[in-house]
């Protein structure tokens, strides 16, 4: 890991900011930590970071917003969420808002390192991508090697949808055969049941 990362942290509970500050400094980041998102927005204004942790939850600018005018000054910069009030709806909007991740509290020093180090490749592979745009052509193959699984499937679906009436036709027709079949079985074992009484 090179030395000199820079995470910034924002979440109003000094726990968190101090519990990733322990767990990364160790690893070779240099952490900061604010209380707030006005407070992160002057933090960036100065320092660039290579990860953003916010929390979603917070007094004054609430972590979404934080998300968004983040990504707006910096699009390069991962932006991860954590939160202790985990909803899809939250989980949807910080994916549209650019979010690299969203985490749901509470982490273990294994779940700060690890999303950490996501969140730094992650950046560094779309900034490589930037920089260097002959690199897509070598992915060009891949995306058409999944497009005939994609056509297999269309195709597939497709079979399913014109096939579905007679298939249930199928059900309906047999269905009181089944019926019929059981009404017989059931009268056998009540004849059988009253005569072996008798």
């Amino acid at each position: 890991m090179s030395a000199n990362l820079q995470v910034l942290v924002i979440d109003d509970d000094a726990v968190v900011g101090r519990s990733f500050d322990r767990v990364l400094s160790e690893k070779g980041y240099d952490v900061s930590t604010v209380l707030s998102g006005e407070a992160a927005m002057e933090s960036i204004e100065n320092t660039n970071f290579d990860v953003v942790f916010t929390d979603i939850k917070m007094p004054g600018m609430d972590g979404l917003e934080v998300t968004e005018r983040i990504k707006a000054r910096c699009p390069w910069t991962p932006v991860v969420v954590i939160t202790g009030y985990g909803t899809e709806a939250n989980e949807s909007k910080a994916s549209v808002l650019g979010a690299s991740g969203f985490v749901r509290k509470p982490l273990t020093p294994e779940m700060i390192e690890s999303i950490t180090l996501k969140a730094v490749n992650d950046s560094t592979v779309s900034a490589d991508a930037v920089e260097a745009p002959e690199q897509l052509a070598a992915v060009e193959p891949i995306a058409e090697a999944v497009v005939p699984k994609a056509k297999n499937s269309v195709a597939k679906n497709i079979g399913l949808f014109f096939a579905s009436p007679f298939i249930a036709l199928g059900y309906v027709i047999a269905l009181p055969f089944v019926g019929f079949y059981q009404f017989v079985k059931l009268g056998r074992e009540a004849f059988i049941k009253k005569h072996m009484s008798e």
